[in-house]
């Protein structure tokens, strides 16, 4: 289900980003328009994606997705009605690839978490999805590729 998980140092990343406070059942509701809003506001800037879109998790809660959906930027961004200047935050990370539909994430999280439970690590409460792959490049989900991100705290 995912590729086999590495640690890795993750640099700091500006962004443009939309900030989202919703029950985890609206998420596929909110994720397109968020996404066409940021894609909008970089291109009326005239500022060009840097790397693959990502939803940044700030905290994880059964019930309630607290995240950032956006994608880097090269240049800053200025705010721009929902979309704001962001960062994905440099960290040591645990990171892997899961590849298949969207709906197999919660799944992929799961083995990635027990993973990093297994092997000692402690996940701090934030954590990122970067979507290499989607549905604008194929339509067979099973060609989807999802890079996990969890960062690491430091040992003491």
């Amino acid at each position: 289900m995912i590729d086999t998980p590495q640690i890795a140092e993750s640099s700091a990343q500006r962004a443009a980003v939309i900030r989202l406070t919703v029950p985890r059942n609206e998420i596929r509701s909110v994720m397109g328009p968020a996404i066409s809003d940021v894609m909008a506001a970089i291109a009326q800037q005239g500022i060009a994606p840097a790397g693959p879109l990502f939803s940044y998790h700030l905290r994880m809660d059964p019930d309630v997705f607290d995240l950032e959906v956006g994608v880097p930027v090269a240049a800053p961004v200025s705010p721009s009605g929902r979309v704001k200047p962001g960062e994905l935050p440099a960290a040591t990370v645990a990171r892997t690839v899961y590849q298949g539909p969207y709906e197999g994430l919660g799944a992929a999280w799961g083995e990635f978490g027990a993973w990093i439970a297994k092997n000692g690590h402690s996940p701090r409460p934030d954590l990122w999805e970067c979507y290499l792959a989607g549905p604008e490049s194929s339509p067979n989900p099973a060609d989807w590729r999802t890079e996990l991100n969890r960062p690491l705290t430091r040992a003491a």
